[in-house]
């Protein structure tokens, strides 16, 4: 099947790109002060939730009243946000790309996506409060630890997006596999090839490490959905069948 673009999906696509573009290289060079407006809510969030006072650092980021933990840029999950907007417009731009779109969704899709930003990220963070408190798990060391519940969450947040996303759509529903084909695709293109474009394989081990992580980590998480999922359906025949005599 060719894929034919009109002029107008093609700048939009052209638009959602540089959006990502400006995003990225804004993020690169920003300083806690700059992030406030993603820092700030963030932390009111997990205040809430996880009870522990914070207080803004001029150029360093929201410091716990115990001054164990910092909400630092390196918190601020704008590359979750880059990933969510990318995939919420992508989908959009592919599921309707016979019928064409009005201009909307863009910031439509951009609003959703700070919104589950900032949820993914409270969560993220109340999480890591409750595991710094904690002794290592399963033998990872903190770091990886660390490494390993962020891609959790935000891969988590990233797939319950787009589900959401189907579920409400009226076109028929399709299996896991292939429902969490774009989810998986964004997440390893942010999470990886963006990196990998800016040389961060030059780190040696402590990348690659990382890459294994977030490659396995997905599909892991996806992985038992899928079986029950698939169990499920191989069931459900049968039952009816022997209701049905």
């Amino acid at each position: 099947m060719k894929l034919k673009l009109t002029w107008s999906q093609g700048a939009q696509w052209a638009v959602v790109l540089l959006c990502v573009l400006a995003l990225k290289l804004y993020y690169a060079q920003a300083s806690a002060d700059q992030l406030r407006w993603v820092l700030a809510p963030t932390t009111l969030l997990v205040e809430a939730v996880s009870g522990t006072s914070f207080e803004f650092e001029p150029h360093a980021g929201y410091l716990s009243e115990d001054r164990r933990f910092l909400i630092a840029p390196a918190c601020a999950g704008i590359n979750f946000l880059i990933a969510a907007f990318l995939m919420l417009a992508a989908r959009r731009l592919w599921r309707v790309r016979a019928q064409g779109n009005g201009w909307a969704f863009i910031p439509a899709a951009a609003l959703i996506a700070y919104v589950t930003t900032l949820i993914a990220n409270a969560t993220r963070i109340t999480i890591a409060l409750r595991l710094a408190q904690r002794q290592p798990v399963a033998g990872l060391s903190p770091e990886a630890l660390h490494r390993a519940e962020g891609i959790i969450v935000y891969f988590g947040f990233l797939l319950l997006v787009f589900v959401i996303g189907e579920k409400m759509s009226a076109e028929k529903s399709r299996g896991l596999w292939r429902q969490s084909l774009l989810p998986l695709a964004v997440y390893y293109a942010t999470a990886l090839g963006m990196p990998l474009a800016n040389g961060a394989y030059r780190q040696g081990a402590d990348f690659w490490e990382h890459a294994a992580f977030v490659l396995l980590i997905p599909v892991l998480l996806i992985l038992p959905f899928a079986l029950a999922r698939r169990l499920r359906m191989g069931v459900m025949p049968a039952r009816s069948f022997r209701g049905g005599q």
